[in-house]
């Protein structure tokens, strides 16, 4: 049987500082998207579905959790939270 990962054995993208960023980043994109919903209304729903993907893997790689299956770990991973935070974020930004 597998033992379970300590804190000592995160290194890259799995460590303290980028799975801070994750959850801050996905935070307050949540935030913005709570309180401020009139930013959102110009855009596409196919669009937002994918914002929202972004703030969920952002939660999930913030607060450290590691899937064992390469499926979901690719889908729910930090590079893929962290380009759709981005362009959600650049999205706002720009309207």
């Amino acid at each position: 049987m597998r033992e379970a990962l300590t804190i000592t054995q995160h290194s890259g993208a799995y460590a303290f500082m980028p799975r801070m960023f994750s959850l801050l980043l996905a935070m307050s994109m949540a935030g913005v998207i709570f309180t401020y919903p009139k930013a959102l209304e110009h855009i596409n729903h196919g669009i937002l579905s994918l914002i929202m993907l972004g703030i969920c893997a952002g939660f999930v790689h913030g607060v450290g959790f590691i899937q064992k299956d390469k499926l979901w770990r690719v889908l729910f991973g930090p590079w893929m939270a962290w380009g759709l935070m981005i362009m959600g974020l650049w999205i706002l930004l720009k309207n």
